[in-house]
Order: structure tokens, then sequence, then C-alpha cells
């Protein structure tokens, strides 16, 4: 397959996907935001980001604005024989700025494009990509730098998850909470918590049930859906697991037992 080079403006609401070929944007006119699996930057004129194959991307306009987008297959000629080198250029996500002499090859390109009367052809768009890359490549280099991923917002998971708690909750809601892909998402969540994002939700879950317990009167079938157990045996079952006793001798404890005492119990994971 070949290079395809396009100008459009990126939505003002913001958007995500994910997509098999390589992809790089720079800014034309106005300012962008993009997301690339955690990794966050913003491009504006003579400035981009690249986004590798089938990564999830969350990317909105700011006003009016336009981006040069090089969608880049795998396969390209762009990317394969004598310049399979420039395929480096997509082992993690990043952002640039042109120089002056990307600059001017920037405007050279967009000059050739405009002077098209029909589509360009696939091979002017691949001679005009690989050169692209190649100036890119000598600039950036093979090896990406380590990007500094943020820390996973625990808080805003934690409001997610409360928001939703007689809920099901998959991983997928948390990712996109989180904007990363599902896969990333659990990769990061364990790498910070030590936990999967399943037994997160379980311990949230838990705990929110010990405070109805300790709040009221509530009837544990209740309580089970509102913490989004199945049934009431599905919250004892869990529950006993966890603190070493189900939910009921709990509750039959607590004027015994001031609720602070709780947290000397320790959670199974």
């Amino acid at each position: 397959m070949s290079s395809i080079i396009r100008q459009i403006p990126l939505d003002t609401a913001t958007q995500h996907h994910a997509h098999d070929f390589h992809q790089i944007v720079i800014g034309l006119q106005g300012r962008a935001e993009f997301e690339i699996e955690g990794l966050g930057g913003a491009i504006s004129a003579f400035s981009g980001c690249i986004v590798p194959a089938n990564h999830v991307h969350y990317y909105v306009g700011q006003g009016e604005n336009r981006q040069l987008i090089l969608d880049l297959p795998a396969d390209a000629p762009s990317l394969t024989g004598y310049h399979h080198e420039l395929s480096r250029l997509f082992d993690a996500p990043r952002f640039f700025a042109l120089d002056q002499p990307l600059k001017h090859y920037l405007d050279f390109l967009l000059l050739e494009q405009s002077g098209c009367p029909e589509d360009m052809s696939a091979a002017q768009s691949d001679r005009l990509a690989a050169t692209f890359l190649g100036c890119l490549h000598a600039r950036l280099g093979g090896t990406p730098p380590q990007p500094r991923v943020r820390q996973l917002d625990l808080a805003k998971l934690d409001h997610f998850i409360d928001r939703h708690l007689a809920n099901p909750i998959a991983v997928a809601d948390l990712a996109a909470q989180a904007c990363l892909s599902e896969a990333h998402f659990r990769s990061r969540f364990r790498e910070q918590t030590g936990l999967s994002p399943w037994q997160y939700v379980r311990r949230r879950r838990l705990e929110a049930a010990c405070r109805l317990l300790e709040e009221g009167r509530m009837p544990l079938s209740q309580i089970a859906l509102n913490t989004g157990f199945a049934h009431q045996s599905a919250l004892s079952h869990a529950f006993r697991s966890a603190y070493g006793c189900p939910p009921s001798q709990f509750r039959r404890s607590l004027p015994d037992r001031p609720p602070a005492s709780l947290n000397r119990l320790d959670h199974a994971t």
C-alpha cells in the first residue's frame, strides 16, 4: 500500500481511535492536542507528532485549525526496501518541531500537493513522504527517548468507580477514563497499584459495603445490589474472603468494635 498525504481540520470535540497504519500529524494552522497511549502534548504550526500503528490516541482541535496528515502503512514504499530503517521512527509516540530546512521542505510539499489538479499520484506521495521521513529520522534518530509517562489519576478513577458502583464496570470503561488502550491500561495499572483493575474495583466495592454496614440497617440484599454484587451470597463470599467473616457477623460485632478497627483488617486481593 502507498502513503497518503492529506490536509484536514480536526474536530473541536474530543475524538479517539486507533488504526493499523502509522501516522504523522503536522500543524499548519491553529492548535490541536493529542494524547497517544498516555503521552500528551500539543501541536501548532510547524510542529507535529508521531502516532505508531495500533496506538489509541485522543485528539481535539482548538478553534480554526488545519493539519497535514501522512498515513503510512507498514508496507508502504516509504518504509520498506531501501527506506526500511525509517520505520524506527514509529517505535514509540513522540512530539517534534520542524527546523528551518524542514519548514522549507514542508512549503515545497504543500506546493506540490496544491499543484496537482487531481489527487496526487501514489508514487509521488511515496517519494515526498520518504524524503520527509528521511530528514526527520536524521534529526530525531532511530531510538526514541524514553517518554515521561504520567501517573494514572487514581482519584479520577475512584470517582468513576464510586458513581457506577451498582453497575458492571469493565476494564475498557476504566481505560477510557485514562485515555489508554485496554492492554496498556492493564499494564500501567498493575505497575502503579500492584493490583489488577478487577481486584481494585472489587476492593472498592467491599469498602463501600463496609461503610453501608456501619452507617445503618440496610438489608444485606440491598447492600449487595448497591455495591455491584449480583446477589447477597456473592457479597458474603467476597466479604468473607477479604475480611475473614461474613457481613452479617461484621454487622453484629459493630456495637463492640469501633468502626476504625476495620482498617486493621487485611484486604485479601
